[in-house]
């Protein structure tokens, strides 16, 4: 009933074992506080809290048009609804290396597990896009060694995102890699991978946990989880997925709308209000008000 019972820092600790143990953890994206539920109600590892899909939420392109105090906001709102780990896209930081500090402190107050720094110049853009540019490796040190320095929970999960893949190509992507390892990233997330045996090499050229990015559409084809465990990932994110099914359903009802005048002939793919119900432990609530729940709901 309403939030978490798992405290933050507690998901933080279990979230850190698991990831040690080397085992592959999914972590879909969720849309909304909701959706996030519902990826813990269906035994998934934990929720991934994408920077496209918040800017999307907001009707804006992903290019670094929101704030550290939309998405920390809106990211505390996901967390806390699930006894999940959250990991979150934090884009480069929101500023400076001293910004990048606070960034991980409003995170940490967030209830969030983790998240992951890119090295992209701002305005930055998707990771699967052309046209992306890099920052030098100075700069994309610096923010990871501001990231740690900023953390006061050890178990906070500073993972370091390089999009240089894209840019300059696998060698250097690898090389950039392993200098964000040793500024003191806990994992490495390479952006935009051609195949499996560039994951394969990247995780054997790294000694920390390796994040898989499996977006529709985009540089990378959609591996297996299976695949992706034997090429030597310990996450692997969907990370629009859900927001991208969601859009869909909406835009056909809608059609059906403006068709048929109504949505009968759709009901069967809707969610049932009993299902609804269950989701958001109504029932729960009458424990503590028993005029709330005086009703029952069957699927008919």
């Amino acid at each position: 009933m309403l939030y978490a019972s798992t405290t933050p820092a507690d998901k933080r600790a279990a979230f850190r074992a698991r990831l040690d143990s080397g085992e592959l953890l999914r972590f879909p994206g969720a849309f909304n506080p909701l959706s996030a539920r519902l990826i813990e109600q269906r035994g998934f590892e934990g929720v991934y809290i994408s920077g496209a899909v918040l800017s999307a939420d907001l009707g804006l392109p992903d290019i670094g048009l929101t704030t550290l105090t939309e998405v920390a906001g809106r990211s505390r709102q996901i967390a806390r609804m699930t006894d999940l780990p959250a990991i979150v896209d934090a884009d480069t930081g929101f500023g400076e290396p001293m910004n990048v500090a606070r960034t991980v402190q409003e995170m940490e107050d967030a209830g969030l597990s983790g998240l992951h720094i890119e090295d992209q110049i701002n305005p930055k853009r998707c990771g699967h896009l052309d046209g992306k540019d890099v920052v030098d490796e100075r700069t994309a040190l610096r923010r990871i060694r501001a990231a740690v320095d900023g953390r006061r929970d050890p178990n906070f999960l500073i993972m370091a995102r390089t999009d240089v893949r894209g840019v300059d190509g696998f060698d250097a992507a690898v090389d950039r890699a392993k200098a964000l390892v040793d500024a003191g990233a806990d994992a490495i997330f390479p952006e935009a991978m051609a195949d499996l045996s560039e994951f394969e090499a990247m995780r054997k050229a790294v000694d920390v946990p390796m994040l898989a990015n499996m977006t529709e559409f985009g540089k990378s084809e959609l591996f297996t989880v299976d695949q992706l465990r034997d090429a030597g990932a310990n996450i692997v994110i969907w990370p629009v997925s859900l927001l991208r099914l969601a859009m869909g359903a909406a835009g056909r009802g809608l059609d059906e709308l403006e068709s048929a005048g109504n949505l009968t002939g759709l009901l069967g793919q809707m969610q049932h209000r009993a299902d609804l119900y269950d989701l958001v432990d109504y029932e729960a609530y009458g424990h503590f008000d028993s005029e709330i729940f005086t009703f029952s709901v069957t699927k008919e």
